[in-house]
């Protein structure tokens, strides 16, 4: 089993005395099934799972009323083999949202409070299904994504107490010793070429073979095109796949990482496609960092819309659109020109955003100054540049000298944790699942 921080988190949801229902949200294959089954394994004396996928008439369960003993009634008959009882059972409703109502049905089942009741989904943001009445007020919500660094290096078997002692070097700006550097820079490499998703990483430790990797890496962009074919209207179909396909050229073989609808098709305008990249954001395939005119808290108040740069929402799905050499020249370390630079910015902005930080991004184009990432954390901007090599950071450099409200500033590298000023730190690449 990988070591989840989502399972802590259940945890917690079940330990609240005043919990409503728990909705799981998320990417297709980032795990949540597995890890809700899991849960109620050790949790509970049974678990009750519906999904609404495998046993689509099940959604009959919910065609008449609402009511917790109503739907109780219709869920023994059922399910006969099922006691069902109040702080015993775990009533897991997957793939939610092929059921509308069983979605209205959490707000009731809120309401009643004898029954541990745990939904999940992906494309909960879609409303290609209009719930009667969404529950709002009446669920907690856990966003599950791929693994982040730090799981990653769990599943490699990399101890607590190793992680433990790296992050006490990044807080306290401590040089890593060389050898334990050294390796960490390679799980890097080795989380760069993989992505997160679970089913893939499992694969890889498991076998520790790559083009058994690739293969699942393949038939898992396929998967999330073949939801988009699937989930989109038909009006969105064609142009969200493209948008989401033009990311490999976007980001890893261009200079400059913003998103252009000219590479989506020739002649490609927004008034066009912007429809489509708003609906894989709100599908959790897309994750977007947007341009700030200023560098002012709140940064979003600054942020603009029609500006912005796009990643996929785990590395495991854009690897898939180069080629197979790309995963080698990562691991050898042998990776050139911009598909160096792009590659090691997409992996910042995945560790940002499984943290659920909304990411910017500023330039300023009569100086060229351009700061890769902005983001917010207890009333402070944190700038962040990304280096795929150890050279210097001009832009952050000369932002900062002007900006003494700002207190630190990390340029992420290939090089070891050091300082010329205290302000300005320069951190491993690694480094950066601790931000």
């Amino acid at each position: 089993m990988l070591k989840r921080k989502a399972y802590s988190s259940l945890q917690q949801w079940k330990t609240n005395k005043h919990k409503k229902c728990l909705l799981v949200q998320g990417a297709r294959q980032t795990g949540k099934t597995y890890i809700i089954e899991q849960f109620g394994k050790d949790h509970y004396d049974e678990v009750l799972e519906i999904n609404f996928k495998e046993t689509p008439d099940a959604v009959q369960i919910f065609s008449g009323s609402l009511k917790p003993d109503d739907l109780l009634t219709a869920l023994h008959f059922r399910y006969p083999e099922k006691k069902i009882l109040p702080g015993k059972t775990l009533l897991f409703f997957d793939e939610i949202q092929e059921c509308a109502e069983a979605i209205t049905s959490l707000k009731f089942w809120a309401i009643d409070d004898r029954f541990d009741v745990i939904a999940s989904g992906s494309l909960l943001g879609i409303d290609y299904k209009r719930a009667s009445s969404y529950p709002v007020g009446y669920v907690d919500y856990l966003k599950m994504h791929g693994l982040d660094l730090e799981e990653f290096l769990w599943a490699l078997s990399i101890t607590e107490d190793l992680i433990a002692t790296l992050r006490e070097h990044f807080e306290k700006k401590q040089v890593v010793p060389d050898a334990i550097h050294h390796q960490m820079m390679n799980y890097f490499r080795l989380y760069t070429a993989l992505g997160g998703m679970p089913e893939i990483v499992n694969c890889y430790v498991n076998e520790r073979d790559f083009s058994k990797a690739d293969k699942l890496q393949h038939a898992l962009l396929q998967g999330y095109q073949y939801d988009i074919a699937h989930y989109a209207n038909a009006e969105e179909k064609v142009k969200a796949e493209k948008c989401f396909l033009s990311l490999g050229k976007q980001l890893l073989d261009k200079d400059n990482h913003k998103f252009q609808y000219k590479e989506v098709e020739h002649g490609g305008r927004a008034q066009k496609y912007y429809s489509s990249i708003e609906w894989l954001l709100r599908a959790d395939i897309l994750q977007q960092c947007r341009l700030v005119t200023d560098v002012r808290y709140d940064l979003d108040d600054y942020a603009r819309d029609d500006f912005f740069r796009a990643y996929t929402t785990d590395l495991s799905l854009l690897l898939p659109m180069k080629d197979y050499s790309l995963k080698q020249h990562i691991i050898e370390n042998t990776l050139q020109g911009n598909t160096k630079g792009g590659i090691f910015e997409c992996v910042i902005a995945d560790l940002l955003g499984k943290k659920d930080y909304p990411l910017y991004f500023y330039k300023k184009e009569s100086t060229k100054w351009e700061l890769d990432f902005l983001f917010q954390k207890e009333g402070n901007i944190v700038p962040i540049e990304v280096k795929s090599g150890n050279s210097k950071a001009v832009s952050l450099d000369l932002f900062m000298k002007n900006r003494n409200d700002i207190p630190i500033a990390y340029k992420l590298l290939d090089g070891n944790i050091g300082s010329s000023d205290n302000r300005i730190w320069s951190m491993p690449l690694y480094m950066g699942m601790f931000l």
